[in-house]
């Protein structure tokens, strides 16, 4: 009680006539002060950048949880998925004709350029592109004909049952000044499935890479 009774009686304007307890708590209390604010300074403000790093990283951490969490609930819709792709992929791969079925292939293109009226100059395969699990055979055609007719031949190509693509279109009159008859030059490129055989020799470095690749003639048709 006694030690209460010195802070009641205290006389705050009159530092000199503070008892000793009261000088004693009052440096007690500043020098707590003192030490928590150079605490704060030199030790706790020193630590945020730590804090913020902590923060950012425990926040990306989250991220991932959320996201493979998701995964996880949709586990089951993704294994269907796969496999309605991996159907779709099989589908289109029954589209590439294999090795044997080209030469029925070329015909077809020829064909359908003939059955749309169209006079054939040239239709030159140059030589197969092997990818990764299928080959591309390019051909190089030049025909004659109508707009009407030329309309005929692509149409015609995108009805075949297998995958044929045109590529570097040119349209030119076969006479200047004269839009009746026009030529068409073209690269049609179509594409066959690799056989295991040669996806293994596709994989593996080629024997003889230095070996010159020989054109075939082209096929040349006259009116």
């Amino acid at each position: 009680m006694k030690f209460l009774e010195q802070f009641k009686n205290v006389d705050w304007q009159d530092i000199g006539r503070w008892p000793l307890v009261v000088r004693a708590s009052a440096v007690g209390t500043w020098l707590i002060a003192m030490v928590c604010v150079l605490g704060y300074v030199f030790v706790v403000n020193g630590q945020w950048p730590d804090l913020d790093q902590a923060r950012h990283k425990q926040d990306e951490l989250w991220d991932q949880f959320k996201a493979r969490q998701r995964k996880a609930a949709n586990f089951e819709a993704y294994k269907a998925q796969l496999k309605e792709m991996e159907k779709s992929f099989g589908a289109m791969l029954r589209q590439l004709p294999g090795k044997t079925e080209v030469p029925s292939l070329l015909v077809d293109i020829s064909q359908t350029g003939l059955a749309a009226g169209l006079q054939e100059k040239l239709f030159q395969p140059s030589p197969e592109i092997k990818r990764e699990f299928y080959a591309e055979l390019p051909i190089k055609i030049r025909l004659t004909g109508s707009f009407h007719e030329l309309g005929n031949f692509v149409s015609g190509i995108a009805a075949l049952p297998r995958i044929v693509t045109l590529h570097d279109i040119e349209i030119k009159p076969v006479e200047k000044d004269s839009y009746e008859d026009l030529v068409l030059d073209v690269t049609a490129k179509t594409y066959r499935y690799l056989e295991e055989d040669e996806s293994a020799a596709t994989a593996a470095p080629r024997v003889g890479a230095g070996r010159k690749k020989t054109t075939p003639p082209p096929i040349t048709l006259g009116r």
